[in-house]
């Protein structure tokens, strides 16, 4: 495992700036001049107060409209800003104690992008960056908007070691690599290598949803790859009143544990939001102690700290009500919303204090469809975590006395045998 040291104590609050701004959608798109990433700037205190160690952003780079359409990687968007106005979120971001992951968009770019409008006017070399032929190029996902690079070609890999290497020299402190699993590991061989030789800190995660996770990461040469089979496994269990996928996605888990520390995540900016996924709202607890007692990166997506509500549709929009804007903080926020944010800085702290969970195992102790008692356990650390998605109280002995430390309504400090959870809660007990 060779990620950089600094990552065992990484927790990322996420954003996407674009939306947390109001700069897109919008009707009246706003100019340089506004400064709006100076909003996200802001929020650093927030994201600082919730116990986050680093803010991962979304897309900041120039682009026509969501940000997945690059039009210019060395330029901040203009919606957004300039690079004074990102200097000053790394430099804010630092005084804080507090990491930069950059979202890159290297497997397509927009229609603005110099290559791609050179290769419609004819320039040969400029054809060679995309694959198929002018006015007939390849498109990420059936989307025509977004033109997939040709990998193969070592000008493309020239240029995305140097969009890398050139933001990390100005500050941040990573990558997510953005639709990962659409490109052949073969150019992040290529590409990653000589990032690295200019920064062998920077962490580099890979976006893929499924597929061989070790596999990719030994053959790409990532830090991590993000886990959407827990996060499915999470809300799914959940909703359908089986644990059983669960421990099924807990045990697929500890293997990658074995290879590589996945990015682990309960929302981000591509998915139904976890207070609209789950048909039951008491879950939404349950499902942030499972992020936070496992072993992973763990990712707050900005919103979920207060138990936002989303939906992402499968339409043009659909992901703008995952992807709202923010006013100036504090925001108000409801009773709900400040208890979860409460439960977000406990979970959180917890975390901190047990720093081996970073790479903790999963053992069952207790399973059936609705009720899950497991530990998780680093060495001779150990926690022990009940969850209850059923209607009756869950009873379950301990293998030895523990201390409880958490969950509603619970004996805090009290030493126990066994443990009793109440319908559709949790409990988190340590060492006695």
């Amino acid at each position: 495992m060779a990620e950089p040291d600094w990552v065992q104590h990484a927790i990322w609050w996420q954003v996407y700036p674009l939306g947390f701004v109001g700069a897109f959608p919008s009707d009246d798109p706003p100019g340089a001049d506004q400064h709006r990433l100076r909003r996200v700037t802001a929020w650093l205190d927030h994201a600082q107060t919730l116990g986050a160690s680093g803010v991962a952003l979304g897309p900041v780079f120039a682009s026509r409209s969501h940000g997945y359409d690059t039009t210019d990687h060395f330029r901040i968007d203009p919606r957004l800003g300039d690079d004074a106005d990102f200097d000053d979120l790394v430099a804010q971001a630092r005084s804080r104690g507090l990491r930069v992951l950059l979202d890159g968009v290297f497997n397509h770019v927009g229609l603005d992008f110099p290559a791609h409008r050179a290769a419609l006017d004819g320039d040969e070399g400029a054809r060679r960056w995309f694959r198929g032929r002018p006015g007939r190029f390849s498109s990420f996902e059936g989307h025509a908007d977004l033109v997939a690079l040709n990998h193969t070609n070592p000008a493309v890999a020239d240029y995305v070691t140097e969009v890398m290497t050139h933001w990390l020299d100005r500050g941040a402190d990573g990558w997510r690599l953005d639709a990962a699993y659409a490109v052949a590991p073969k150019i992040w061989t290529q590409v990653l290598p000589r990032v690295r030789a200019a920064h062998p800190d920077a962490w580099i995660v890979g976006e893929v949803i499924h597929g061989d996770y070790p596999q990719i990461v030994a053959d790409a040469g990532f830090d991590a790859v993000t886990q959407y089979e827990l996060w499915k496994g999470i809300w799914s269990s959940l909703n359908d009143g089986n644990f059983h996928e669960l421990d099924w996605a807990l045990r697929r888990h500890d293997g990658f544990l074995d290879s590589f520390v996945p990015q682990t995540f309960i929302g981000n900016h591509d998915v139904t939001r976890i207070a609209s996924k789950l048909d039951n709202p008491a879950h939404v607890e349950l499902a942030l102690v499972l992020l936070m007692t496992v072993g992973g990166v763990p990712t707050i997506y900005a919103g979920d700290e207060f138990a936002f509500t989303g939906v992402k549709e499968d339409r043009a929009g659909g992901d703008d009500a995952v992807r709202p804007e923010f006013g100036a903080p504090p925001l108000p926020v409801d009773e709900t919303g400040q208890q979860m944010f409460a439960l977000h800085q406990f979970l959180i702290g917890l975390r901190r204090r047990h720093p081996w969970l970073h790479t903790a195992r999963t053992e069952a102790l207790s399973l059936d469809n609705r009720r899950y008692l497991y530990r998780c356990h680093a060495g001779d650390q150990e926690l022990f975590v009940a969850l209850n998605a059923g209607d009756e109280p869950f009873t379950v002995a301990l293998p030895r006395r523990a201390r409880i430390l958490a969950g509603a309504g619970a004996p805090v400090e009290e030493l126990v045998d066994e443990v009793t959870t109440p319908p559709h809660g949790w409990r988190i007990l340590g060492p006695a």
